[in-house]
């Protein structure tokens, strides 16, 4: 990727956008710029003449119409919680934040929608949502902070992917800023629209390199009334996926989570983050972490649950399983789901892959990159976990023993070349939920078909002709 940094803005050209959001809301001190600018697993730190902080609609447009005029280019921001360097300004960008358009405009109970602008939080959507007894089914561990446009300019996923889907399925509708201050008004909330190609998603995933997500139209659910959670022990990946199969068999479309960990993190964790013990009396191999919701009294899973793992048992597939028995029980064993990443932290640093297989080839996959770092590297200590209900692993191989994490991260081309051949050919995705940004931009140009590309960038010139939104991001143009 070559994107060369650009000029200096004017003086009178500064001024001129501060005037659109008004001085307050125009940033220029550094210090106060920097919550804006350092990604939050400090891999990457940015640069910008302004952080602009619309407050409406209206001045997100006037904002683009302007930088479109004057062939700015324009970093949109929401929580800053992205995980790949998207949302940095790394080519002295002016960086747009969403996060005072916060508003939740409607709740439809009859539709089952909430509408809500792109810098309200996960958890203020959530929180929204329980209050008219309903749920909206996305669930991060950065839920109080990422926001919703974020979330779907990424395509995030999540734990609860099993059941509901990604971002991309909670959307019925988006309002879009375009690249030169147009506004899309598409926030219907129709589950049948068959009128001519559905655009919301292709602002959806794309990284904010087409538009500027400001609001949208999102699917609700009734509100479950009764949860179970289990910490379950089997042998290895592939009795993992036996007992996925099993326990869909036997509980069906009420498993809303099926989290796979390995022993090496799961250790580092009890061992090194305070407040964590094992639910078990003995340590295993792997743990699955599964949810199961209903809308059934409280209590009523707690049989189904039990009878399906015991007989998981008889069949060889569990080797020791602990059923939460209380709602703080519960999120004890999803906070340790949760702090995986302290984990990694705490054993020196990883280097992190977001891949995503056919769960058919999900063992083979663990255990051919298991093979293979372990060739290249002896001494690398190996960490898989992730959303084994829809094949999305994070496959973070641990900083070695004895090694500083300088030395580590040189090995990362190496080890990132080891890990994405491997997804390549067995049918996979090098980015299944965090996106492309600057971390995986030529990555991605290695492993995508030549084709997608071209179409990638035929959109992009289509929609962003000056390459003003985001460059550098998701496609060369």
């Amino acid at each position: 990727m070559n994107i060369q940094p650009k000029p200096p803005l004017s003086a009178d050209l500064l001024a001129r956008f501060a005037a659109i959001v008004g001085d307050k809301y125009a940033i220029t001190d550094p210090r106060a710029q920097e919550a804006y600018l350092v990604e939050m697993r400090d891999l990457y730190r940015g640069h910008t003449p302004v952080v602009l902080r619309p407050g409406s609609v209206p001045e997100v447009a006037a904002i683009l119409k302007l930088a479109n005029e004057t062939k700015t280019a324009i970093v949109p921001q929401a929580g800053n919680t992205g995980l790949v360097g998207g949302q940095i300004p790394h080519h002295n960008e002016i960086v747009l934040s969403l996060n005072r358009m916060t508003a939740i405009r409607e709740i439809d109970p009859i539709t089952n929608t909430i509408t809500v602008e792109a810098g309200a939080t996960l958890q203020r959507v959530r929180d929204a949502a329980a209050e008219a007894d309903r749920l909206y089914p996305q669930l991060l561990p950065s839920e109080g902070s990422c926001t919703i446009g974020g979330n779907l300019s990424t395509n995030a996923g999540g734990t609860a992917a099993l059941a509901h889907g990604v971002a991309r399925s909670h959307a019925l509708g988006l309002e879009v800023v375009l690249a030169d201050g147009r506004v899309l008004h598409n926030l219907n909330k129709l589950k049948k629209d068959n009128t001519g190609y559905d655009l919301k998603n292709l602002f959806i995933g794309s990284e904010g390199t087409l538009g500027i997500i400001t609001a949208a139209v999102l699917r609700l659910f009734p509100k479950p009334s009764e949860a179970q959670s289990a910490w379950i022990a089997v042998d290895d990946p592939t009795a993992s996926l036996s007992l996925l199969v099993h326990m869909k068999s036997k509980l069906g479309e009420s498993i809303t989570s099926f989290e796979l960990i390995g022993r090496g993190i799961i250790d580092m964790l009890f061992t090194k983050v305070p407040g964590h013990s094992n639910p078990l009396k003995e340590a295993h191999p792997w743990y699955v972490l599964m949810e199961v919701t209903g809308q059934g009294e409280a209590g009523s899973l707690a049989e189904p649950i039990a009878s399906a793992l015991e007989s998981a048992a008889e069949n060889g597939l569990v080797r020791d399983a602990v059923i939460a028995s209380s709602g703080e029980q519960a999120k004890r064993l999803w906070r340790m789901r949760e702090e995986l990443p302290e984990a990694q932290k705490a054993a020196g640093g990883s280097i992190a892959h977001d891949v995503s297989v056919p769960l058919s080839r999900i063992a083979e996959f663990i255990a051919r990159a298991d093979a293979a770092i372990g060739a290249a590297y002896p001494v690398v200590r190996p960490c898989c976990f992730g959303h084994l209900g829809d094949g999305n692993l994070h496959y973070n191989p641990l900083c070695p023993a004895g090694w500083t994490y300088a030395r580590f991260a040189a090995e990362t081309a190496n080890i990132n070349r080891i890990v994405h051949d491997i997804v390549a050919d067995l049918g996979g995705s090098i980015s299944a939920e965090h996106g492309i940004g600057r971390l995986r931009f030529d990555e991605n140009l290695r492993y995508k078909d030549p084709l997608e590309i071209e179409l990638m960038a035929s959109v992009k010139r289509a929609l962003d002709p000056l390459n003003i939104m985001n460059p550098g991001r998701v496609v060369p143009v």
